[in-house]
Formats: structure tokens, sequence, C-alpha cells
């Protein structure tokens, strides 16, 4: 069975993704991602599935999954049973910990988390009990203090001798094997088109779907339709041009990223950023002046 890729996003002006979620949810099924992920679950109990390991979880089930390893949580639950907070996920780039060991030698003996999240690992009830507090805090948390929560938790989870690996030594994810299914080789197509002209009957002739299909199927990939995620990658584009492209005028940067259409694009501007494409490049001009 090959694993979906699951679209995590991170927001402007972040290092990592914190954030908790109820049951059922999106999200609850045999994926990957190339993030790394530490998973904590708040309530339930049931199954879970890290690479070629399966087994059961319990309310304190602390796991950290390492870059493209599948994994998931299926809670034991009634067919109608709703539970509004499941679990609390932290995810983040493995340069992320690499760039911080950089910068604070200290810090160096939490990159050896990665290698052993690779294979999934599962910290110990002592060190879930010490960290649970703390996930629960950063997930709620914005700011400077969210990244001192962060470096202490993983300092804790560095610390754990209790640790304990779950996918055996064999176990190798494939992630160019996984693209190949369906809607991951959709998802591959929007990122290398992106300023391209293509329809969602397009990406499901890609995705070898009927359009309705490819639409149901790509809503449970990233929690989103076609329209807005396409949007959403477009408007990133247009905000790395507005900052690095000064002498390119804000209509030129809309068609060369894909919109058709300034009227369009300026709305989707301001709803995903909170300021017109102009303003977005006046505040930038004015923070590079002050930086300088």
């Amino acid at each position: 069975m090959q694993p979906d890729l699951e679209v995590v996003q991170i927001g402007q002006g972040q290092s990592f993704a914190a954030w908790e979620h109820g049951y059922p949810w999106h999200t609850v099924r045999w994926h990957f991602h190339p993030e790394c992920e530490i998973h904590y679950v708040a309530a339930t109990s049931g199954r879970y599935f890290v690479g070629d390991f399966i087994g059961e979880f319990a309310p304190g089930n602390l796991v950290m999954t390492g870059p493209n390893l599948p994994h998931n949580w299926i809670s034991h639950v009634a067919a109608d049973e709703t539970v509004a907070l499941r679990s609390r996920v932290i995810q983040f780039p493995e340069t992320f910990l690499t760039r911080v060991a950089d910068l604070f030698p200290e810090t160096a003996g939490v990159t050896a988390l990665v290698e052993t999240s690779r294979r999934g690992a599962l910290f110990s009830a002592a060190c879930s009990a010490d960290c649970a507090p703390l996930i629960a805090e950063l997930v709620a948390t914005r700011g400077a203090r969210r990244a001192g929560l962060f470096l202490d938790l993983m300092a804790r989870l560095a610390a754990d001798r209790g640790v304990r690996v779950l996918a055996s030594d064999s176990y190798r994810p494939d992630p160019s094997g996984f693209m190949t299914a369906g809607v991951n080789r959709a998802l591959r197509y929007i990122n290398e088109n992106l300023t391209e002209d293509f329809g969602e009957a397009d990406l499901a002739r890609c995705a070898d779907l009927s359009v309705a299909a490819f639409s149901r199927s790509f809503r449970r990939h990233t929690g989103m339709g076609v329209v807005e995620y396409v949007n959403r990658l477009r408007i990133n584009l247009a905000c790395q041009m507005l900052m690095n492209e000064r002498d390119r005028a804000v209509t030129e940067i809309c068609y060369a990223v894909g919109f058709n259409n300034v009227s369009n694009f300026n709305r989707h501007f301001l709803k995903q950023k909170g300021v017109s494409p102009s303003r977005f490049r006046a505040l930038w001009s004015e923070n590079r002046a002050v930086a300088a």
C-alpha cells in the first residue's frame, strides 16, 4: 500500500509548524512528508503504524518520525464518535535542526535525534510526561517564546535514555516510489508547472482519476481545494519576487506567477498576507533600509 504525500504548511515567518487536531481528521491516513514530526497522543487508544512497525498506543504516546517515513495513528472509537483533541503535532524540516546546531554548537546533540527518527523513535513514558505540558504550551505560543520552547523540547527528547526505535533495520522509505501514485503525481506536476496555465481536469488526467474523484482525493491530501492550494503557492512565489526583484512591476509579477487577472491577484494576496502586493514590497523595502 503506497502512502499518501501530506503537504505540510509552515507559516511565513515560522521555522516549524505546531498544531493540534481531533478525531476523525483528514490527515489520519497512511502518509509521509519530507519534514520530521513529533506526535503526541493526548486522548484515545488504538493502533499505530510507523514504517514496517505496528503497535498499540494510548494517551501519552510520544513518537518522532523522520523525513519521508510513512506513519499513521488509528483510534479505536465508534463510527459516529468524535474527539475534540486527539493529538498535538510539531513538524519541521531536517535542515532546521542542522542550521540551529551550526549556530549553537551546544545543541549539536539534538541532531542525532533525526538519525534515530529515520526509523521512528518512541520515547519513554517518563519523557512523555515531562514533555507533555511543554508541547501543549508550544502549540499555543507565538513569538520568541515559541523558539525557546522548541529547543527545550528537543533537549529533553535527546536526553531520553529510554527511547525505542520502531521500524526494522532493513526498512528504508522510498519517497521517489511513493510519488508515483495518482494525486502525488499531480502535486509534483503543480510544483513543476506552477506558473503555467492548467486546470483541475489536467491534474485529474495526470492522476488517472475522474475530476470528481481527484477533487475528493486532493482535498484529503492537502486539507484544501485545488484552486486554494495553487493560489497559496503562487502568492508565496510572488512574495519572493516582490522581495528580490525590486525593479519588476507588480503587474508583471502577477502574470509571471500564473495569475491572469490583476484584481484577482491583489484580492488573493491581501487575503493571505494581510496587505496588498505594493504595500508588502514597501514594508520589505523599509525593513531592508533599516537593516542596512
